[in-house]
């Protein structure tokens, strides 16, 4: 890691509205695009430095593509990384190799989002995470416990299990934030994201924000222009970001 020549980001501003766009997706200390569907490193930084102090336990448990732990060891935040995809971990641990002085620890451990048994109740100061949109992505062919392999239908269900131990896991009066998207079906929108908030706020959590995340990856071009053209609907090129409050 000893090629890293930027450890932070240039002229950051924390968001101060609840429309976020990041064209530049940020690629400071070890981050990169490389794995498919993570998402922009001013994402977690922002949520950190604004829902989290220093020598906080944070917890990511769709973790990924370690963007958020690289995020968390940066800003002196102690962080748990959980994952079921082995390919997911192997990654995160090379991200999170780098040495900087006055950084937090990274725990990273493989396991299931919808069952944090090594977490006992009322442990985590910050949940900070980034789960698949049921199986818009597929991380894997063959993990039974991967829920990017599940319908909607099935993918809702889990996370209403997720929600649940997000809510025994985290500190009363602390906060958890997730991103999710939406999706068509047959040329309509499945709104994923509301009903996920749905199942968090049925859980017991306070909606504290609702954030409008911009995409820079939807050009209407080729494939995707002609459909949109023929078919007659307009390309999904934002996600929303939930901030909910114990």
């Amino acid at each position: 890691m000893s090629d890293i020549v930027c450890w932070e980001p240039k002229n950051f501003e924390l968001e101060m509205n609840t429309v976020w766009s990041f064209p530049q997706r940020g690629n400071w200390a070890t981050h990169d695009a490389k794995y498919r569907g993570n998402w922009s490193p001013y994402i977690p930084r922002n949520l950190l430095l604004r829902y989290s102090k220093e020598g906080d336990l944070i917890l990511d448990q769709f973790v990924g593509g370690g963007t958020t732990l690289v995020e968390a060891k940066l800003l002196n935040r102690h962080i748990i990384g959980v994952d079921v995809n082995d390919t997911a971990l192997t990654r995160c641990r090379e991200k999170c190799r780098f040495q900087r002085v006055n950084t937090g620890t990274v725990t990273i451990k493989k396991g299931d989002a919808r069952q944090l048994k090594f977490i006992p109740n009322e442990n985590i100061d910050f949940i900070c995470t980034h789960p698949p949109y049921a199986d818009i992505i597929r991380y894997s062919e063959d993990i039974v416990n991967d829920i990017s392999r599940c319908s909607i239908k099935e993918f809702l269900i889990q996370m209403q299990i997720v929600a649940s131990e997000c809510y025994r896991v985290l500190k009363k009066g602390k906060f958890c934030a997730i991103l999710m998207g939406d999706t068509r079906k047959q040329g309509h929108v499945v709104s994923m994201s509301f009903e996920v908030m749905k199942l968090f706020v049925e859980t017991g959590f306070k909606t504290k924000e609702i954030i409008i995340k911009e995409q820079h990856n939807c050009k209407a071009t080729g494939y995707w222009k002609t459909n949109s053209i023929k078919y007659n609907f307009l390309l999904l090129s934002h996600e929303y970001l939930f901030v909910f409050k114990k």
